[in-house]
C-alpha cells in the first residue's frame, strides 16, 4: 500500500495512491493516518475524494512530524569514501519539520552558504509507538519507506564538530513523494541520485551498515518512537564534497532521487 500527503484547497489530505488515483482517508496528513492503530484498514477503506494522481501536489509525506533523527555515515562506500572507519554506533544528528519539502518542490538554497550538496537517502517512518524494543519488535513499528534528500551546507556543516547547523536550512529537504508499506518493497532497494541529469549516487541499501529495525530498535532505547517519526538511515557515495574538486548545486540544479519500488523526488535548486 502506497500513501501520501497532498496539498488540497490551502489545506493538506492523506490519501491511499492507487495506479492512476489518490483517494483521500478523511485524516488530514499521513502523521494523523498513522495516528490511528487502525490506520491500515482506514486507508484500505478508504473511499473520499478522487484526484487524478497525474495532477496531484505532493506535500512532505510526513509534513510535520513529530522528531525527524539523521543518520551519518551509514554506507560502507561513503564511509570509506569521506576516509573515515566503519562505526560501532550510528551517528546521529536532527533536523527539524521547516526543512521539509515536497517532492517537486524547489530547494531554496541560502543565500549565506555557497556550499550545498546533495545526499540521497532511504526514510523510514514509524507507523506506532515503540520503546526499549529488540529487533524483532522494531520491525513491525515500522509504517514504510520513503525517499528524502538531506541537501547540506557543507561549510555550515563544518564549522563545528556537531552537523546540525549545516543540515536543517529552511525549506531544503525533499521528502515523499509516498510511503510505501513494507510488504510491498524488496529487501534491498536500489537508491540514486542524478544531478542535472548526471548520475551522481548510485547504491543498494544492503550495504548499510546500521538497518532500518536497528535504527529502530537503537533509537528507541532513547527516546519512544511515535506514528509519523522519520529516520533517514543515511547516504552512500558520490556526494559532491568528495569530489575533486568540489562540486555543489547552483541556483537553477535539478536533482532527482529515486528508491525502487517508491518513487522518485524532483527538484530544482533555486536562490
Amino acid at each position: 500500500m502506497k500513501l501520501a500527503t497532498i496539498r488540497v484547497g490551502g489545506g493538506h489530505a492523506a490519501v491511499r495512491v492507487d495506479t492512476e488515483a489518490a483517494v483521500e482517508t478523511g485524516a488530514r496528513d499521513v502523521r494523523e493516518l498513522l495516528s490511528d492503530p487502525d490506520w491500515r484498514a482506514r486507508a484500505e477503506n478508504a473511499s473520499g475524494a478522487v484526484h487524478n494522481l497525474s495532477t496531484v501536489d505532493y506535500a512532505p509525506v510526513v509534513p510535520e512530524p513529530g522528531k525527524i533523527f539523521c543518520v551519518g555515515l551509514n554506507y560502507r562506500n561513503h564511509i570509506l569514501e569521506m576516509g573515515r572507519e566503519l562505526p560501532e554506533y550510528p551517528t546521529l544528528f536532527a533536523k527539524f519539520a521547516d526543512a521539509l519539502i515536497g517532492a517537486r518542490d524547489d530547494i531554496r538554497l541560502p543565500a549565506v552558504s555557497e556550499a550545498i550538496d546533495w545526499e540521497a537517502e532511504l526514510a523510514v517512518i514509524i507507523g506506532e509507538p515503540v520503546r526499549d524494543a529488540d529487533r524483532a519488535r522494531a520491525a513491525t513499528a515500522i509504517a514504510g519507506y520513503s525517499a528524502l534528500n538531506d541537501v547540506t551546507a557543507r561549510d555550515y556543516q563544518y564549522r563545528t564538530t556537531e552537523w546540525l547547523q549545516g543540515k536543517t536550512f529552511e525549506a531544503t529537504t525533499p521528502f515523499g513523494p509516498v510511503l510505501v508499506t513494507p510488504d510491498e518493497l524488496p529487501e534491498d532497494l536500489e537508491l540514486t541520485c542524478e544531478v542535472d541529469g548526471e548520475p551522481v549516487q548510485k547504491a543498494g541499501t544492503s550495504d548499510l551498515v546500521f538497518d532500518p529495525p536497528h535504527l529502530v530498535s537503537y533509537l528507541s532505547r532513547i527516546i519512544t518512537l511515535r506514528p509519523g517519526d522519520v529516520i533517514a538511515t543515511g547516504t552512500p557515495g558520490g556526494v559532491g564534497h568528495a569530489r575533486k574538486p568540489p562540486r555543489y548545486l547552483t541556483d537553477g540544479s535539478v536533482v532527482t532521487t529515486r528508491i525502487t519500488g517508491i518513487g522518485e523526488l524532483v527538484n530544482r535548486a533555486r536562490r
